[in-house]
């Protein structure tokens, strides 16, 4: 059995999560690594609520951050720890990182977040920050054809965005530049793996 690997892509609405998600494990499928990969939320019944609340107008502040751990305890206990123990590479799109930062935005201690996050759900082995001026951020939400949910506001992914980048200096953490085209900034995250001894060239 392979050695588990459990990667984690963050950063604000629009900087390519999804994108380079799907890209790294057929990367590493290539390399013959067996790879899940998942997003937060969940399609299950507290992540479809969360993505409800996008389009229709969001929950309380308290109801969505209870919606969110019930939806993240549900994922860890179902595929995350099942596939990790397997050997398997979990990729998330997004995690408990991103609760840090939306639901700090409305008022809750980030620090208090993660705390409540890491007695269930295992830190990732590598947290890669997608990082883009959200300017640019919002034009590439408008470029293919969305417009900005309750989730996207200017100024509260101006202030997720400073969330997400505090964490920058811990040591699993690895900001990576998402802008440019998007061959560049796959590029950027296979080097930071190769660099970190978490996959081959």
């Amino acid at each position: 059995m392979t050695s588990p690997l459990f990667i984690v892509i963050e950063g604000i609405d629009g900087t390519g999560k999804s994108t380079q998600a799907r890209r790294l494990a057929e990367w590493l499928r290539s390399q013959g690594r067996e790879t899940v990969v998942s997003r937060e939320p969940t399609d299950g019944p507290w992540g479809r609520k969360l993505r409800e609340s996008a389009a229709t107008g969001r929950l309380s502040p308290q109801d969505e951050l209870e919606y969110f751990l019930k939806d993240r305890k549900e994922h860890v206990d179902t595929l995350i720890r099942p596939s990790l123990a397997e050997g398997k590479v979990v990729i998330l799109d997004r995690y408990y990182f991103s609760t840090m930062a939306y639901q700090g935005c409305r008022g809750f201690d980030p620090d208090e977040i993660r705390a409540r996050n890491e007695a269930f759900a295992p830190r990732p082995d590598l947290l890669l920050i997608l990082d883009l001026e959200v300017d640019d951020a919002l034009a590439r939400i408008g470029s293919r054809g969305d417009s900005a949910n309750e989730f996207e506001r200017r100024d509260a992914l101006q202030r997720c965005r400073g969330i997400f980048l505090s964490l920058q200096h811990e040591p699993f953490v690895r900001v990576i530049d998402s802008s440019g085209p998007l061959d560049e900034v796959t590029a950027r995250i296979r080097q930071t793996l190769i660099e970190t001894g978490l996959a081959s060239a």
